[in-house]
């Protein structure tokens, strides 16, 4: 019996290290627990990540490879959202489960950021002429400069709720923030030159993109890539494309192209994925992609189109 002793509290003495080692890294520098935070999905997980460094914990709700928009939250997911200290989400018209699973957890420790708070969204969708809530258009992520206020909210909010660390929030959003600004001027830069303006897109995500560079964008469907045109308005967009020489038609990775494929067919064009970002695919997760990759390749994707 005696000799099991000694194993005994070497078990003991490891278990205890484990337990130790797991502490410290749920803790900063300065011995404070981390911040807890819940991101939607992936835009929303990339600038939150940049804004933490190694200062909070970030989590992804909506799985890489999963469509974001029809996704509901599980009661899993629910309960991962009331255990954090900062939950982030785009916009209401992103994520339109947020009001409902919000209105029924306890926010009175959850501090809820909105990230495009504060940016006018445009009417987005092109078979709602008017200015109906729903047909906001949510995808402002894929304009670098409107990005740059989407960190701005992420900082600010992870500073309110974490003001010891304020210092490093602050200098990670700004590390951040020059690189979008640099993304901004090469897309600026590359764009302006361009032979031609206008782009067919498998749905209405890059709005914000074109109107920022003096684009502009013909999508085949509206805000969600998974309602399909109608024949009358395919025939349309035929004929459309056709008079205006098009060549390239594109799509999405994390939805099916075969209406961008028909579309394509009919005119003799070709298809090239161009990424909405909302999600990464398991090939580009592969590669190691984040956005300011996917974003540099959406540049050249738009080139093969606009400048020929």
């Amino acid at each position: 019996m005696k000799k099991m002793v000694f194993p005994f509290i070497i078990f003991l003495l490891l278990l205890s290290g484990c337990s130790n080692a797991v502490q410290t890294s749920d803790q900063t520098s300065n011995g404070k627990k981390k911040l807890n935070i819940v991101t939607t999905f992936y835009p929303m997980y990339y600038f939150t990540q940049k804004v933490a460094g190694s200062t909070a914990n970030v989590d992804l709700l909506i799985p890489n490879g999963v469509e974001p928009h029809d996704w509901e939250p599980t009661a899993k997911d629910m309960a991962m959202i009331q255990d954090a200290d900062v939950f982030v989400y785009n916009s209401r018209y992103m994520e339109t489960w947020t009001a409902k699973v919000l209105d029924s957890i306890d926010q009175s420790k959850l501090k809820v950021v909105e990230a495009a708070k504060g940016i006018k969204l445009i009417n987005g969708d092109p078979e709602d002429p008017g200015k109906s809530s729903a047909s906001k258009d949510p995808h402002v992520w894929l304009s670098p400069v409107l990005a740059e206020k989407e960190v701005d909210q992420i900082a600010q909010a992870l500073e309110q709720k974490d003001p010891k660390n304020k210092t490093s929030y602050e200098k990670n959003a700004a590390a951040f923030k020059t690189q979008l600004t640099d993304l901004d001027h090469l897309y600026k830069e590359t764009l302006a030159k361009a032979k031609r303006k206008e782009f067919v897109t498998q749905h209405a995500a890059f709005g914000y993109l074109a109107k920022q560079y003096g684009l502009t964008q013909i999508p085949i469907a509206g805000l969600s890539p998974d309602v399909e045109p109608s024949l009358a308005k395919l025939a349309e967009l035929a004929d459309l494309t056709k008079k205006k020489n098009i060549k390239i038609i594109y799509f999405e990775g994390l939805a099916s192209s075969k209406v961008a494929q028909t579309l394509a067919t009919e005119i003799g064009a070709k298809t090239e994925v161009l990424n909405p970002l909302e999600g990464l695919t398991k090939e580009e997760q592969k590669k190691g992609l984040g956005y300011m990759e996917v974003m540099k390749q959406n540049l050249e994707a738009l080139k093969q189109s606009l400048y020929n």
